[in-house]
């Protein structure tokens, strides 16, 4: 992008009221600069490292390594073996709000879940008894069975269905159900990549529908005091802080919880606890990320691998890994 529209110029004054920041946030979309390559160590890391490590952010788990610029991660033998998932900073930024979930988790459901970053997050921090990762979208399949069983992600399932089916076939179920929302993608731009029409009111209502709608059904299936991630990695309030005020009027026995390692990124549009990460400040292309947790009490139903073609019937594509 040569030069900034007048719809990206609108939307930083609606994220910031300084001229100052609005200048630095659309100069980083329209001539976007290289982010350090970032890695998830799937198995223990080896003594010495591969690469060249950037210093650690304090919230920044131990299996996660930022790289310094030029590392070319993916090229590593290791990667094909296993050891470790490329993924962006701000996905680390997003998913640290797993951290705070209370060990053990029986289980993990993902509800977007391709590429499997994650999914693979989860699995790392939590080691959950369950993982199920599902993806509605058919292309997008191959690339999640195939990194979850690259880096040897063990109890993992992979399913392909529409939110509504699980939320009427297995309400209260799941520990944790993680939702990395579909988004016009905004932050593509800030990593020298295309999103068309991304800044666009159609294409932001829609997919802030969307995203309400996947939210809703994901509700269902969290168990009582169980916990529901939700994260984007667009910056448009109607597909972040918007959709999580609406989310708890309409769910009013969730609640927002404080995640204290992310505090100085609160974001300043709502009283919601919820986080932003922007491309300015260089850790990533931008995230947002907020963890609702089930206040409810009651009977959490259980789910078996072994039962899980009797509940879906013609089920899905299973991916087991074990």
């Amino acid at each position: 992008m040569e030069k900034a529209s007048n719809l990206l110029v609108k939307l930083s004054r609606r994220l910031f009221h300084n001229l100052d920041e609005q200048e630095i946030f659309v100069e980083t979309l329209i001539h976007p600069k290289p982010f350090h390559p970032c890695i998830l160590w799937c198995q223990e890391k080896p003594k010495n490292s591969p690469f060249s490590v950037e210093t650690p952010t304090v919230w920044q788990p131990q299996f996660i390594d930022r790289l310094s610029l030029g590392e070319r991660p993916g090229q590593h033998p290791l990667h094909e073996q296993g050891y470790f998932y490329c993924l962006d900073f701000s996905s680390v930024f997003a998913a640290s709000i797993l951290l705070t979930i209370p060990s053990p988790v029986k289980l993990v459901f993902d509800m977007c879940a391709a590429p499997g970053g994650k999914s693979i997050f989860a699995w790392k921090s939590l080691q959950p008894e369950l993982l199920i990762s599902n993806e509605v979208i058919g292309k997008r399949l191959g690339m999640l069975i195939s990194n979850l069983k690259r880096c040897q992600i063990n109890s993992s399932v992979v399913v392909s269905k529409d939110s509504s089916l699980f939320a009427e076939r297995i309400p209260f179920s799941s520990h944790l159900v993680i939702v990395d929302a579909p988004c016009t993608g905004q932050s593509l731009l800030a990593k020298g990549e295309k999103a068309p029409g991304c800044f666009h009111p159609t294409a932001i209502n829609k997919s802030a529908n969307r995203q309400k709608r996947i939210l809703a059904n994901s509700a269902q299936i969290v168990a009582p005091q169980g916990y529901l991630a939700y994260m984007t990695c667009t910056y448009s309030p109607e597909e972040n802080e918007e959709v999580c005020e609406w989310f708890l009027k309409r769910f009013p026995q969730f609640q927002a919880v404080e995640i204290n390692h992310l505090q100085g990124y609160q974001s300043h549009l709502t009283s919601v606890p919820s986080y932003r990460m922007f491309p300015q400040d260089r850790l990533g292309a931008g995230a947002f990320t907020v963890l609702f947790k089930n206040t409810e009490e009651g009977e959490i139903k259980e789910i078996y691998v072994e039962t899980l073609s009797a509940v879906w019937m013609n089920i899905a594509i299973r991916s087991r890994t074990s």
